[in-house]
């Protein structure tokens, strides 16, 4: 019996709650025994993340899905969708990057564009208004998660939307909110994460 899994690309910069009610979703909606948060060690159409290192994102999303045997955690180097996405069943993403990729600027050409679209698996998209996404391809997600929780407002103080372990790690380093504090703190000797 084959094993349904389902790939949810991005920076998680922090987790936050509308993540993971996304892969739940994905999960019950497309019956899927497995999802996996696929971290883009520099994500397409993203700056560069530096705050908080790599290493430490990694850590608080394990962290932020080891309550849950059928999430896990993994890191890519890959950028387009089609490639990250290449042997699973599903890819999982909100309807602001299904929008994002198909656009041509990511593409060498048009053809080149077309192609990485039809090597996309089954998709699961969360929606995003006002994009609007064809049935076939639209999970049913409550639209307060989607809608209004997104990593930028996590990112601007609003720490009640990221999982509880970001959430903790923020309160302890400054992490996401408040850049100077985290590098204070990694000018010592870090403890563990909490």
């Amino acid at each position: 019996m084959t094993v349904r899994t389902g790939v949810y690309p991005g920076s998680f910069n922090p987790p936050t709650v509308a993540h993971l009610a996304v892969a739940a979703a994905a999960r019950e909606q497309r019956e899927l025994e497995r999802v996996v948060f696929m971290v883009s060690r520099q994500a397409l159409a993203k700056e560069t993340v530096t705050h908080p290192r790599l290493n430490h994102r990694l850590e608080v999303i394990a962290q932020s899905v080891s309550d849950h045997d059928w999430l896990s955690v993994s890191v890519t180097d890959r950028q387009l969708l089609a490639d990250v996405a290449d042997g699973f069943d599903v890819l999982i993403m909100g309807a602001d990057k299904w929008d994002q990729i198909q656009q041509p600027q990511w593409y060498d050409s048009e053809a080149h564009r077309l192609d990485a679209l039809s090597r996309l698996p089954e998709l699961a998209v969360a929606p995003r208004p006002p994009i609007e996404i064809a049935n076939q391809h639209l999970l049913s997600v409550d639209v307060e998660f989607t809608g209004t929780v997104s990593s930028t407002a996590a990112r601007d103080g609003a720490i009640e939307l990221m999982l509880p372990a970001a959430r903790r790690f923020a309160e302890q380093t400054g992490a996401w909110i408040n850049p100077a504090r985290y590098d204070a703190w990694l000018a010592e000797d870090q403890p563990p994460i909490a």
